[in-house]
């Protein structure tokens, strides 16, 4: 490669112009022969020093390149090499007073644009004729880049000089080895608002518990506010169905950081694993799985006027159970696999076959190998319409298809006139 100042290229030159005219050099031509041999020289093709394919030269160039190298006593190789600018690595269209009103520019706006900083400059230069003439934009981002006036992020408001970013380093992805090592827990605002008893329209938070291994759905469920206590029910009922987690990992909400929350963590042997400070993207898996909550579940609801918490969170049941963990790549057998791998139990239940679904723990004090699968799974010799047990649906749903029928008749079933009635 070439060096920053270009001394490897122009030496690649330099023994190229030496190799068309050195014959000359070693053994001169006749008088009055000079002009056909420049003329030969000027036929032949050449390979370009750069790798870029055969080359020619016109006999003007290679007759300077002749007299430069006889002119040259001691070193002809140097007098053919390209000499380096004198004004190499200075801004010739930019003035000294318009590059110090540049710098002091980005000092007092380092998280402009390159753009904005070339249209105020050029504004300045209106204004003040005497900064020198306005250079393109092109030159502009060259002198900045060269100078290190580069754009940096805009400080947040929890942000100031005397505390850094909270992560100023690279960010990589990470997934655990087996199911039930690593849980994520998080709060999501709606964007659907529900009536109440009261007839009042408040907006729902959806509580979900996610699978680090498996994306796996512990359990979702809308509430109308954000407290302690309402993680803790969402959390029992996740552990319920579920079974122990070894690790939970949240934001630092209030409601996630509360005393009895951390103290029942303790008491059941899980480790409770906060993000960084205002760094959601740590917890970026669930935060993921809302936009597939919102595009898939709430797209369903848009025909539903006077959606209720009840009629919320039996949708969700049917969605997450009936679609999510049926998809493609199901998270329900992908867990079953962690599970395996991990040495824990499934109750002696096929991932082919009907399983019994939202069974409560074991009565193993661990709960984690003993607590088994917990979802009704249809395997691929599945028939067409499979009957599901009866506490795998509480959402209403009564038969399972592979396109995901049954889910699609819970939605049905919510709307005022069904288009397409559920299967008897």
């Amino acid at each position: 490669m070439d060096s920053n100042d270009g001394s490897e290229r122009r030496d690649r030159w330099a023994r190229l112009r030496f190799a068309v005219v050195g014959p000359l050099l070693a053994s001169p031509p006749p008088a009055g022969q000079l002009r056909a041999e420049l003329e030969r020289l000027a036929g032949r093709e050449w390979d370009h020093p750069s790798g870029m394919g055969p080359v020619r030269f016109a006999v003007s160039t290679i007759e300077r390149w002749y007299y430069q190298a006889r002119a040259a006593d001691h070193d002809p190789v140097g007098a053919l090499k390209r000499r380096p600018r004198a004004d190499a690595g200075r801004a010739r269209t930019m003035s000294a007073a318009l590059l110090e009103a540049l710098r002091a520019q980005y000092q007092a706006h380092p998280s402009w644009s390159a753009q904005l900083h070339h249209a105020n400059l050029a504004a300045r230069v209106e204004a003040d004729p005497g900064l020198g003439p306005m250079p393109s934009y092109a030159t502009l981002t060259r002198a900045m880049r060269a100078r290190g006036l580069v754009r940096k992020r805009r400080r947040k408001w929890h942000e100031s000089d005397a505390r850094a970013p909270v992560e100023p380093r690279e960010v990589l992805s990470y997934e655990v080895s087996r199911s039930h090592a690593l849980w994520h827990a998080d709060m999501h605002s709606g964007k659907r608002r529900v009536l109440t008893a009261s007839g009042e329209w408040k907006t729902p938070v959806l509580l979900g518990f996610l699978d680090d291994h498996s994306r796996l759905g512990c359990h979702l469920q809308w509430y109308l506010a954000e407290t302690a206590e309402v993680f803790v029910h969402g959390l029992s009922q996740a552990l319920m169905k579920r079974g122990l987690p070894r690790s939970l990992m949240t934001d630092n909400g209030s409601a996630m950081t509360a005393g009895e929350v951390q103290e029942g963590l303790l008491r059941l042997g899980i480790a409770g694993v906060t993000t960084l400070a205002y760094s959601p993207h740590q917890n970026g898996k669930i935060e993921a799985f809302w936009g597939t909550v919102e595009t898939r579940l709430m797209a369903m609801l848009e025909g539903v006027d006077a959606l209720t918490l009840k009629m919320l969170n039996d949708a969700t049941v049917a969605w997450l159970e009936q679609d999510y963990h049926l998809e493609a790549r199901p998270p329900a057998q992908q867990w079953l696999n962690g599970c395996h791998a991990a040495g824990d139990h499934t109750s002696g239940v096929s991932s082919t076959s009907a399983m019994p679904a939202r069974t409560a723990g074991s009565s193993s004090r661990s709960g984690r190998a003993e607590s088994g699968p917990s979802l009704a799974a249809v395997g691929p010799s599945a028939a067409p319409f499979t009957a599901v047990p009866a506490g795998a649906a509480p959402c209403g749903a009564r038969f399972r298809t592979r396109d995901g029928l049954s889910w699609r008749c819970q939605f049905a079933g919510l709307r005022p006139r069904a288009a397409t009635p559920c299967p008897a």
